[in-house]
């Protein structure tokens, strides 16, 4: 009981945190004269990707590395396949390939570059700094290109601060941001302890943890986000939302985590003096990789998906919606061994 108080306890602190943040965030910067297309492009998404990025730091200061990697790896995947998904049930999503060109390829490369390192366990402080060096580059670029040719790319960005409806004062903003801010804090602290610790009580693996249970609950602001734009009939600005907050997720919490705490991803005995892991019940033995290639191939296929059904047709239906989410449903099933692997089946 404790533990699912945690969890629990822990995913309602980082949603309400991560939306007070966002929306305190948004109202400071209307406030001080931002600009609606910076705020939609730095703003919002580094505001909605704020849950995973305080959960992974938290969940490598206590040695959890899967439960990090799977986090921002199933948050990904949950943007596209879960997030896109509903939203497209609500209302089809009408797509402009000129305005998502540029953050669509982005995303893939950005994507590819995540599983390289991935492949080579090259999580140091150095790949960190590059990953976060990029991230600047991107937005000051982006910044740049969007104001001097008010590219179609803009309007999507605007629209995703304008869905954002903030009228408090400057006062009032700052201790929502701030409040929001010690409840992310707080819930990631609570989420990662009743995490790890049912991963250990009932032998699941803290990367199955992460990709799940964590990573959806740190994805519920851009699953709240997405579902506001749909329903008020700016649909394809939930799309850029989720291409924005993939972006942030593999370069600004992956570098900054990377930074902070270099890890590996190869499995390693418990050190001396950590909470006693069992490793084998935990299905990862020394020297194997924390994250399998169902993992990677989810990754993989939700943006295979994404980049097919958007860049074709100029139009996400109802039908391409419930596809994405009936992936999403296998892709958890397989996870937790609800359904026979395939190599189970060979």
């Amino acid at each position: 009981m404790l533990m699912v108080a945690l969890i629990v306890g822990g995913l309602l602190l980082l949603f309400a945190g991560g939306e007070m943040l966002v929306r305190g965030s948004v109202g400071v910067a209307r406030r001080l004269g931002m600009s609606e297309l910076l705020i939609g492009l730095t703003l919002v998404g580094f505001g909605t990707s704020m849950p995973e990025m305080v959960t992974s730091l938290q969940a490598l200061s206590d040695d959890a590395v899967g439960l990090s990697v799977g986090n921002v790896i199933g948050s990904n995947v949950a943007n596209v396949l879960l997030v896109i998904g509903a939203a497209c049930l609500i209302s089809p999503i009408i797509t402009h390939p000129r305005a998502l060109a540029r953050d669509g390829l982005f995303m893939v490369a950005a994507t590819v570059l995540f599983a390289v390192v991935l492949w080579f366990d090259m999580f140091t402080r150095l790949v960190g700094l590059g990953f976060v060096a990029i991230l600047i580059v991107y937005l000051t670029t982006s910044v740049i290109l969007d104001r001097r040719k008010n590219s179609p790319a803009a309007v999507v960005h605007s629209g995703e601060a304008e869905v954002i409806q903030t009228h408090e004062p400057l006062w009032l903003s700052l201790v929502l941001a701030l409040a929001g801010i010690a409840g992310v804090v707080i819930g990631a602290k609570l989420l990662v302890t009743g995490g790890s610790d049912l991963a250990r009580v009932f032998g699941i693996s803290e990367t199955v943890i992460g990709l799940s249970i964590v990573a959806v609950g740190t994805s519920l602001p851009e699953l709240v986000t997405s579902i506001m734009s749909a329903a008020k009939g700016k649909a394809d600005v939930a799309l850029g939302n989720v291409l924005g907050s993939n972006i942030f997720n593999i370069l600004a919490i992956m570098g900054v985590s990377a930074t902070v705490y270099p890890f590996s991803v190869i499995g390693q005995p418990a050190a001396s003096g950590a909470k006693p892991v069992d490793v084998q019940a935990l299905e990862y033995a020394p020297g194997e990789s924390l994250v399998g290639m169902q993992d990677m191939g989810a990754l993989a296929l939700s943006v295979f998906l994404l980049v097919l059904f958007a860049y074709t047709g100029r139009k996400l239906a109802r039908w391409e919606g419930a596809v994405l989410l009936g992936a999403y449903a296998l892709y958890m099933a397989l996870s937790f061994n609800l359904l026979p692997h395939f190599g189970d089946l060979v």
